[in-house]
């Protein structure tokens, strides 16, 4: 019979002489487990990254050092270490940028089975890589662990493949300005940044309509005060019927402002000042603050949004 379960957080490890459940949580992290077969002594391990740096302090938190850790621990408790079996597990591509988080993981999974092999240990279960977390469960009185994927909510897949999709083309910038000067500036500041574009120019609501439905961007540079429609009425019928990834870029968009706070209810990513930019004096600012926004904004999945009509308010 199982004693109690101890859960591990990452930078964790535990060894163990006694019945229990040793369980940890995955995703690009590796647990390590070993089991003496003769003793019945396990430990386990939860680490995030694969070597330990020069003067780092957590040896935890590194493969390198935490998975050598149980092993010595493991041979104080018996000299006889070829009686170990080991097992590897987890390090999936599940945050952040894929491609980052796949390299994370493939590294933490290289170095523990290096220092296993070091140690002439014998690997006898692995479940690692793909792109889900895992949560994994030791029974430390037969060393059989049981492996339970991760599903991801829809949420985090349409994310994952938007991120995608970014990372093998230039991002579409759609700039709405009624400003032919800012315009000309916010484009000339995208088109020098690498791996962004300018799909379209708009003056107005109305032309950034057709824009938008011709040139199909991945995010919207608006500004809130335009003729025939301002930018908060157009970000609201966006929001409702069209959803896209916005970033507003206004001089009355203050941060903590009620403008910046009305257009992220209204489905804005963020609100840039454009007066902070100080745009007719160079790019250092735009850079620094505008460009970074469009392209975080631009792996944002929007969703369509409803908003209650107030019946006093419905007709103004």
């Amino acid at each position: 019979m199982i004693g109690e379960r101890k859960f591990l957080l990452p930078g964790e490890f535990r060894v163990s002489r006694s019945s229990c459940e040793i369980a940890t949580l995955l995703g690009s992290c590796v647990g390590v487990t070993l089991w003496h077969t003769t003793k019945r002594y396990a430990a386990m391990n939860h680490f995030l990254l694969a070597e330990f740096p020069e003067g780092g302090e957590d040896q935890g938190r590194y493969g390198d050092s935490s998975t050598s850790l149980i092993i010595r621990l493991m041979e104080k408790l018996s000299p006889d270490i070829k009686k170990l079996q080991a097992g590897v597990y987890g390090g999936g591509a599940v945050i952040g940028h894929l491609g980052a988080a796949a390299t994370i993981g493939e590294r933490n999974i290289k170095v523990a089975r290096k220092i296993l092999c070091e140690h002439g240990i014998n690997i006898v279960d692995e479940d690692v890589g793909g792109t889900n977390g895992r949560r994994i469960y030791m029974d430390t009185m037969t060393g059989k662990v049981r492996v339970r994927m991760i599903e991801k909510s829809r949420e985090t897949e349409a994310l994952e493949n938007k991120r995608r999709t970014m990372a093998s083309r230039d991002i579409r910038v759609l700039i709405v300005d009624d400003s032919p000067l800012v315009r000309k500036i916010l484009k000339l500041s995208v088109e020098h940044e690498p791996g962004m574009m300018v799909c379209g120019e708009a003056r107005d609501a109305f032309e950034a309509r057709n824009l938008i439905l011709e040139t199909d961007p991945d995010v919207i540079s608006l500004d809130i005060i335009m003729p025939k429609m301002n930018g908060l009425a157009f970000l609201k019928k966006l929001s409702r019927h069209y959803p896209k990834p916005v970033v507003i870029c206004s001089t009355i968009a203050k941060a903590g402002s009620d403008i910046a706070e009305k257009a992220r209810e209204y489905g804005a990513v963020c609100s840039v000042d454009k007066e902070k930019l100080d745009i007719y004096r160079g790019m250092d600012s735009i850079r620094r603050e505008y460009l970074p926004r469009l392209r975080e904004a631009a792996i944002h999945v929007a969703r369509k949004k409803l908003f209650i009509v107030n019946a006093k308010n419905k007709h103004t």
